[in-house]
C-alpha cells in the first residue's frame, strides 16, 4: 500500500514540486491550501505524513499541529519561509518531527521524508511499549501508533475522528457513553445537542467494523441513552 502524504501550503508552486518527486518515489500525495482543508482532509483520510507550512489562512501550521497530536502520532514536518529559531523551537515543541526552511531542495525534502516514515512505520515495529500500542477485541485491532485498524488481520484505514471515537469505545468495552459524553471527548468542545454529528461519524465507523452495519455486534445504540461497545465476552460468545 502506497504510503500517503498531506503537503498543507498556500503556495501552489510548492505543491506542484513536491507532487513531480513524490510521485516518482510511488508516494500518494493530497493538497490543501489552508490549516482548515487541511483538517477535514486529515479527518476524512488516512494520512501517514503531513508536510505543513505555518503562515496558511483560516488557520495556520501551528494551530493545524496542535490539532493534529489531539488525534495521532503520524509524522508531521515543517516546511516554512520563517527561519528564526524562536518559530523552529516552537514548531518541535508542540509536536513537529523535523522543520526544513523555504527555499529547499525537494530532493532533501523527500528524503527527510523517508526517513520520517522509516523511523516511525519500521524502527518502532519492536521494543518496549509494544503492548501498549494495540488494542485487541473481537477480531478488531487497533495500531494506535499508525491510527490504523486491522479487521480480521485485513488493514482498514480511518479517519481521525473515528479512530479517535473506536479508541474511547475500546478502552472501555461495556460502558454506556452519553451523547454528551462522547461529543466533549471526541470533539473536545461543549456539546450543543448536535445529534447528526455524531450519528454521522458513528454511522461512518459503523461501515468500517461491523459485517452488517444495520445490524451492529460491535457498537450497539442503547435507546435513550447513548452508545455501548460490547464487551471482550460477548464478542467471544457469537463467535463460537
Amino acid at each position: 500500500m502506497r504510503k500517503k502524504i498531506l503537503i498543507a501550503d498556500d503556495e501552489p508552486d510548492i505543491i506542484e514540486l513536491l507532487r513531480i518527486f513524490l510521485e516518482s518515489e510511488q508516494f500518494e500525495l493530497i493538497e490543501a491550501h489552508d490549516g482548515q482543508a487541511a483538517w477535514e482532509l486529515i479527518e476524512r483520510h488516512q494520512v501517514d505524513l503531513a508536510v505543513i507550512d505555518i503562515m496558511m489562512p483560516r488557520m495556520d501550521g501551528f494551530q493545524l499541529i496542535q490539532q493534529i497530536r489531539k488525534a495521532c502520532k503520524m509524522p508531521i514536518i515543517i516546511l516554512s519561509a520563517r527561519n528564526e529559531d524562536v518559530d523552529k523551537i516552537k514548531g518541535l515543541g508542540i509536536g513537529a518531527d523535523d522543520y526544513m526552511t523555504k527555499p529547499f531542495n525537494p530532493l532533501e525534502c523527500v528524503a527527510r521524508i523517508k526517513a520520517q516514515l522509516r523511523r516511525y512505520y519500521e524502527f518502532n515495529d519492536s521494543g518496549a511499549g509494544d503492548a501498549d500500542a494495540v488494542t485487541s477485541i473481537g477480531g478488531l485491532t487497533l495500531d494506535h501508533r499508525a491510527c490504523l485498524l486491522y479487521k480480521r488481520g485485513q488493514p482498514v484505514a480511518l479517519s481521525a475522528t473515528e479512530y479517535k471515537l473506536l479508541k474511547m469505545f475500546t478502552d472501555e468495552p461495556g460502558r454506556i457513553f452519553t451523547k454528551k459524553q462522547i461529543f466533549e471527548r471526541v470533539w473536545g468542545d461543549t456539546y450543543i445537542a448536535d445529534d447528526n454529528t455524531i450519528m454521522v461519524q458513528i454511522s461512518r465507523l459503523r461501515d468500517k467494523i461491523e459485517d452488517n452495519p444495520r445490524s451492529p455486534v460491535y457498537l450497539k445504540n442503547i435507546r435513550g441513552l447513548g452508545y455501548r461497545f460490547a464487551k471482550r465476552e460477548e464478542l467471544d460468545e457469537q463467535t463460537k
